[in-house]
């Protein structure tokens, strides 16, 4: 594992998601080590350079990994915050690992391969459990929302919360600490959780210790199996569309969860947790309009046409397919439909790409002038839907 100069010498260990996910045979993301023994003056005279404000955590000179000095954490304040790291020669790996949040994070590899696990995460890990590693734990209310992601991205291992972690994330909700969490922070976990394959589980774990009704209400007033079908739905059909970006999966499920909570609560939502303008344009639209796509194979052609127009198809494309996959998504979940026909979408899919096809040029090169350049190409895009409404219905 260590195979450099610099490496040897140092005590250093892998730590964290890379030992866990090690022993499950999954793909290894990122690789930080502990360190121990040493001092913030050696790791620099070895070439490292430190990047941790509140603790020492420097980047290898030549692979670029995280490498933190072993540390404690002391409790002084509110919140996810409030904590004084100590970084010491003289802190064991043991002292380290004990302030992780579960088990299954709190293991060590040594320079020879040999795995450290004081607190039996390798236990834990046939288990298929998470359990938090002290009672430490309930001082970092973030860690409600990172259980609950990790909850989500095991689920397909069958992993679970232990019943008694469960409780402290229930006690940790009830305490109030979840308010002192950062926008940033609430939409970060939201966010990965929404990328896994099992986000749904995320929201149950969040709803099951009364956080959801903390950081998100507007959805734990609407909670139930309906709103869990939707969002399985649209995990479903972005995994499997061949034509999705994965890149978009994650707004697409973020629209499809939020789709019925009224466009007051989404827009309140993406401005309490800063959500990214693209994630929040495409909730607002599906929120909105999803009922037009719904009925799209009713709708008269000037209603067709105001939709488009009022879902910016002309400027934006490449939104209306994850517009559409997103009501696909609504629209099965609703149903409780497993046969995935959704005609609505490929009709005005088929529509947009006709009317898509008028430019400005063929009235300018008329003579058209002005605001009548926008009037004759409203009036040749409604000219074309009229045409072939028939045909494609």
């Amino acid at each position: 594992m260590k195979s450099t100069k610099i490496e040897n010498e140092l005590n250093s260990y892998l730590v964290g998601g890379a030992v866990r996910d090690m022993l499950l045979n999954r793909e290894i993301v990122e690789r930080d080590y502990v360190v121990i023994g040493s001092t913030t003056e050696q790791m620099l005279a070895l070439g490292f350079e430190q990047v941790g404000k509140d603790f020492p955590v420097f980047l290898h000179p030549e692979t670029k990994a995280e490498y933190a000095l072993a540390r404690t954490e002391r409790k002084q304040g509110v919140g996810y915050t409030g904590f004084v790291c100590h970084a010491s020669p003289d802190i064991t790996l043991e002292q380290d690992l004990l302030r992780r949040d579960l088990t299954v994070n709190a293991m060590a590899i040594d320079n020879g391969g040999n795995i450290v696990d004081p607190y039996f995460g390798q236990q834990d890990l046939n288990k298929k459990l998470l359990r938090h590693v002290s009672p430490a734990f309930s001082e970092d209310p973030l860690r409600v929302l990172r259980v609950a992601r990790f909850a989500a991205r095991y689920h397909y291992l069958g992993f679970t919360v232990a019943k008694e972690t469960m409780q402290l994330m229930t006690d940790i909700s009830q305490s109030g600490e979840l308010n002192t969490l950062s926008a940033e922070r609430i939409w970060q976990e939201m966010h990965r959780s929404l990328s896994e394959s099992n986000p749904e589980v995320f929201f149950q774990r969040l709803h099951q210790c009364q956080a959801l009704e903390r950081i998100f209400p507007e959805l734990n007033a609407l909670w139930g199996k309906h709103t869990i079908r939707i969002l399985q739905q649209a995990v479903h059909l972005t995994s499997t569309d061949p034509s999705q970006n994965p890149a978009n999966s994650m707004s697409i499920r973020f629209a499809a969860l939020c789709h019925d909570l009224g466009l007051g609560s989404v827009k309140y939502i993406c401005q309490q947790l800063k959500i990214p303008n693209q994630v929040k344009s495409l909730a607002l639209k599906v929120c909105e309009f999803h009922s037009h796509c719904h009925q799209a194979l009713e709708l008269k052609p000037s209603v067709i046409l105001q939709l488009f127009n009022q879902l910016d198809i002309w400027r934006k494309p490449v939104e209306l397919e994850d517009f559409l996959l997103t009501c696909k998504a609504v629209y099965l979940g609703n149903k409780n439909n497993k046969c995935e026909y959704y005609p609505q979408a490929d009709y005005l899919k088929k529509l947009a790409i006709a009317t898509k096809n008028i430019s400005a040029r063929a009235f300018v090169e008329q003579g058209v002038k002005g605001i009548a350049i926008k009037e004759a190409m409203q009036q040749a895009r409604l000219n074309v839907i009229v045409k072939l409404q028939p045909e494609y219905r």
